[in-house]
């Protein structure tokens, strides 16, 4: 269900300073995104310590324009999709919640792979309840399952789309020629690999998602929050910009690839807005083009 009662003007928000993309070609979203994994307990297991403050954190990611917000069925399990309900639903009008499927969840940081279609069914239908809606606008496979043929993975969400329950296919943690095998299958619009400045294995990867205009989403964009472990050149440049380490971090994947949609996630809405900040940050291309090659030879 979508909030229409009051229009909300996505391009006249702090966050559309980060520049806009058309997911799929028409699910146009700012972006610099919110990833929604850690409003959850440790270990991505269970409620958050303060469940107030995440509730505050989602409505706030709104009132600064971020409309794209990443979660997944497995992230507490379930509890991040009823916190983002709880705390916008109804939701604004062109506000894209992306959710998947594809892990059983055993314990506190312990995630067990399961693409068998029953259990992708159930988790899908499991999402719609918990998130208030009669459809998905991107619902992404979390891994391909190795003991599952992906074509029977892909075979059911794409038997999703056909059914209404999901508009766009997106995949994670994939190689390139895993992509390719699955756009025989389903279009897929989205790919979320884990990315940062000091972090570039999924190069190639970024690589082919930009060649083929598909959303490339990464995750762990800030390594958790503490990307100056990667070595001493990104705290020195911040400190030298007078911002702070993760804000340079944001702005170098903004800077890498028009392709590329940051989800930076926290539970404070203080870093949230620090986040967001980094959108209206002015860095020369040049500082930003230095500092991907010392982090990558770091």
């Amino acid at each position: 269900m979508k909030d229409t009662s009051s229009s909300n003007d996505w391009t006249t928000r702090p966050a559309a300073k980060s520049g806009q993309f058309a997911i799929g070609g028409e699910l146009q979203v700012n972006r610099l995104g919110f990833g929604a994994m850690r409003i959850t307990g440790n270990g991505i297991w269970g409620p958050p310590k303060d469940r107030a403050e995440s509730v505050r954190v989602l409505r706030r990611s709104i009132e600064l324009g971020i409309n794209f917000i990443d979660t997944a069925d497995s992230y507490g399990p379930s509890v991040s999709e009823e916190i983002i309900a709880e705390a916008l639903h109804p939701y604004h009008e062109g506000l894209v919640i992306a959710t998947k499927a594809g892990f059983d969840r055993t314990g506190p940081n312990q995630w067990v792979m399961n693409g068998k279609p029953k259990h992708l069914r159930e988790a899908l239908e499991g999402s719609l309840k918990r998130l208030r809606l009669d459809h998905i606008d991107l619902y992404q496979l979390h891994r391909i399952d190795p003991e599952v043929p992906v074509e029977d993975q892909l075979g059911t969400f794409k038997d999703f789309q056909s059914e209404g329950k999901i508009k766009h296919v997106g995949l994670s943690e994939v190689s390139v020629e895993q992509i390719k095998h699955a756009r025989k299958i389903v279009p897929i619009v989205s790919v979320q690999n884990r990315y940062s400045v000091a972090d570039r294995a999924a190069e190639d990867v970024l690589e082919y998602c930009e060649k083929e205009n598909i959303a490339f989403i990464p995750w762990f964009p800030l390594a958790a929050g503490d990307v100056s472990k990667s070595g001493h050149e990104i705290e020195r440049a911040a400190g030298d910009l007078k911002i702070a380490p993760s804000q340079l971090a944001l702005a170098w994947l903004l800077w890498r690839s028009p392709v590329i949609l940051p989800i930076p996630g926290t539970s404070s809405v203080k870093h949230l807005e620090e986040n967001v900040a980094t959108a209206a940050l002015k860095i020369e291309p040049s500082k930003l083009k230095n500092l991907g090659k010392m982090a990558r030879g770091a």
